[in-house]
């Protein structure tokens, strides 16, 4: 009696091992795919600033032709436009999109000065349409921003969380950076007017 007592008690703690070690790998696998997917979908958000940053790219030769005609003498602010449009399309990396739009972001302030001292420019429908479209690209570009900045947020909370952060270090996972404004002044209220 005493054997086969010690048989089942031997048998039960088997399984009770095998359970324990088949729960921590179905973890381990759950929270992997987990992690991918948050990987991918903050991935999937930088991608889609690209989609408003191409339009807007797109958008900015009109706008510049369209001002050059009026403003044939202020070719430095539309080569500074250009140059900061020609980053934005280069960049690669995370870190290099984020300082490249905010570049362009500055050097199209300057712009709306140039605009500001051409009262006809601003009443031209052709400009007036192309004012509208930048202003909604700007509008979405903005909702992707914050968007790609909740993903970026809940992405590094999950790697940073224990015991998520073990299999976060095994896959080599790093926080990644948020879409910040890298200057004071750009956090300053800003009169936009063309």
């Amino acid at each position: 009696m005493n054997l086969l007592a010690l048989t089942i008690g031997g048998i039960v703690g088997i399984v009770a091992a095998v359970v324990v070690v088949l729960a921590i790998v179905i973890w381990a696998i759950c929270t992997r795919n987990k992690l991918v997917s948050f990987e991918n979908q903050t991935e999937g958000a930088l991608h889609g600033i690209d989609v408003y940053l191409k339009k807007r790219y797109d958008l900015i030769p009109n706008i510049v032709e369209t001002v050059k005609g009026y403003a044939k003498h202020e070719s430095e602010t539309f080569e500074k436009v250009v140059k900061a449009r020609n980053m934005v399309h280069n960049a690669t990396t995370t870190e290099e999109k984020i300082q490249a739009e905010n570049e362009l972001s500055r050097t199209l302030r300057g712009l709306n000065v140039v605009v500001e001292q051409y009262p006809e420019l601003k009443a031209n429908t052709g400009f007036l349409d192309l004012q509208g479209q930048l202003k909604s690209i700007e509008s979405e570009l903005a909702n992707a921003r914050k968007y790609f900045n909740a993903t970026v947020q809940h992405f590094n909370t999950k790697i940073r969380l224990f015991p998520t952060s073990i299999i976060a270090s095994i896959m080599h996972l790093k926080k990644l950076p948020y879409f910040e404004l890298e200057s004071e002044q750009e956090r300053q209220n800003v009169k936009v007017q063309f």
